[in-house]
């Protein structure tokens, strides 16, 4: 893999500030906030100054207990190769949970969730990781999340995990400092030894974000300068391994381009730093990046295992004799269904807590998945803070409380809205007219009142409209 460099996490509310910084070798994309064939205009110029552009996804949802989606996987295939991408990134966790192995609706987090680090998970995670390799044009390379809250009896460390996935898949990492510093924080992990554990010469790039310290819980925000904590991780890391790149990433209070170069600048300090120190131990001149080869013949797995090919993997190597029989891992997969639809039923419906969690971070997780949820519909559905005032966020939250997400957040806002008018809200003659066809311009009939009759007007409705 060619050598990526300094990056940065291409934004709208960024992109003329991207343009102007110097040093950027590379951006990095929210997959799904793309179209293939309508690029914005300022990441098309990025492209044609010969910028390398990686999507990254954020609903695969890889660590759940489904296969994933077909449609999911095509989509990302689709801009990988309309950017010209050397790779294509997702991450560990699952997103999404029930359906008819829980004989339950399917719920969606809105936010990236930690899977168990268990051997269920790990059979399951590897399986769903080969599907997808199979079907992408790029290598893929995942990421470790950040987490608030800790499953109970958990077999292996981050590291281990980390390690076995590559072992087993070929797969390479994405590594989140910031991320190794969350869970430091808030589940006692310590990143030293993670790095420890990791396969190195697996790590396609790194991330580096900011956050934020509250009552003792560290919030992964990417709306905080990077803190020296976080720095001090990318240090340890680079003290290992010379990562083929380095990004940073920022989703929210976008600062002044200054702001953003004198972080772009911190980092390139501690990596500068790592790259003496580590040519003068092994006595090579100071490089820039790594190059880590997929598909080399002479390839052994991560434990010192035979490596051997499969062939539709797309020339990725996996050590031999670590594929799960396919019935065993379709055991592990009801037994994680049933273990993350309790979890996030806990979360966004308002179900009793899943025995061996701590209580009060699940209480931390559910306030901020309700949050960041009424965030996105307000950012998706800027008409609806408009309409509703000071209203808006109190009236969400009070609505997201035991009413989960089951689509995407712009179905979230449509539904939000069909609450408040079934209720006769907001009490403001106007507003309520005003949001009444804001919800028929998008939805059809307007909303009928409570009752029976109601609910099962609106499932026809939905059944007709295709939602």
């Amino acid at each position: 893999m060619r050598r990526l460099g300094t990056g940065i996490g291409w934004r709208p509310e960024i992109a003329d500030d991207i343009e102007r910084l110097p040093g950027i070798d590379w951006v990095e994309v929210v997959a799904e906030n793309i179209c293939p064939g309508h690029l914005p205009d300022a990441l098309e110029r990025l492209r044609e100054r010969g910028t390398t552009v990686v999507p990254h996804g954020v609903s695969l949802g890889l660590g759940g207990a489904e296969r994933p989606d077909a449609g999911r996987l095509a989509a990302l295939a689709e801009r990988a190769e309309a950017l010209g991408s050397p790779l294509v990134t997702e991450h560990i966790a699952f997103v999404r949970a029930g359906g008819p192995r829980t004989a339950s609706p399917t719920a969606e987090a809105g936010h990236l969730l930690p899977v168990p680090r268990t051997r269920d998970a790990l059979d399951v995670l590897c399986e769903n990781v080969r599907i997808a390799q199979e079907s992408l044009p790029v290598p893929l390379a995942l990421e470790n999340i950040a987490a608030l809250i800790a499953w109970p009896d958990e077999e292996l460390t981050e590291g281990q995990f980390l390690a076995e996935l590559v072992e087993r898949t070929g797969v390479r990492l994405l590594i989140d400092v910031a991320n190794l510093h969350t869970n430091h924080v808030n589940r006692g992990e310590d990143p030293a030894t993670a790095l420890d554990e990791l396969p190195t010469s697996a790590i396609a790039y790194v991330h580096v974000a900011g956050g934020v310290e509250r009552d003792g819980v560290w919030h992964d925000s990417h709306a905080h300068p990077v803190t020296q904590p976080v720095l001090d991780v990318l240090a340890e890391l680079c003290a290992r391994t010379t990562p083929p790149g380095v990004l940073l990433e920022r989703d929210e209070n976008f600062p002044a381009g200054e702001e953003l170069a004198a972080e772009l600048d911190a980092i390139r300090a501690v990596t500068a730093r790592a790259a003496v120190g580590v040519s003068r131990a092994v006595g090579v001149s100071s490089t820039v990046g790594i190059s880590v080869a997929v598909g080399d013949p002479g390839a052994v797995g991560i434990s010192g295992a035979p490596a051997r090919k499969v062939p539709e993997a797309r020339g990725v190597l996996v050590a031999a004799g670590s594929v799960s029989a396919p019935e065993a891992v379709e055991g592990a997969r009801e037994r994680i269904a049933l273990a993350q639809t309790s979890l996030l039923s806990s979360l966004v419906a308002g179900a009793p807590a899943p025995e061996g969690f701590d209580r009060r971070r699940l209480g931390v997780q559910s306030r901020a998945l309700a949050a960041k949820r009424a965030d996105v519909v307000g950012k998706v559905a800027p008409e609806l803070p408009r309409i509703l005032g000071a209203d808006y966020r109190p009236a969400f939250l009070a609505y997201a409380r035991g009413r989960p997400m089951t689509g995407g957040y712009r179905r979230d806002a449509l539904a939000f809205a069909e609450h408040l008018l079934a209720a006769e809200r907001p009490e403001d003659p106007a507003a309520r007219r005003e949001l009444t066809q804001w919800w028929r311009d998008r939805s059809g009939p307007a909303p009928v009142r409570p009752g029976p009759a109601a609910r099962l007007a609106r499932a026809a409705r939905r059944a007709l409209l295709g939602r």
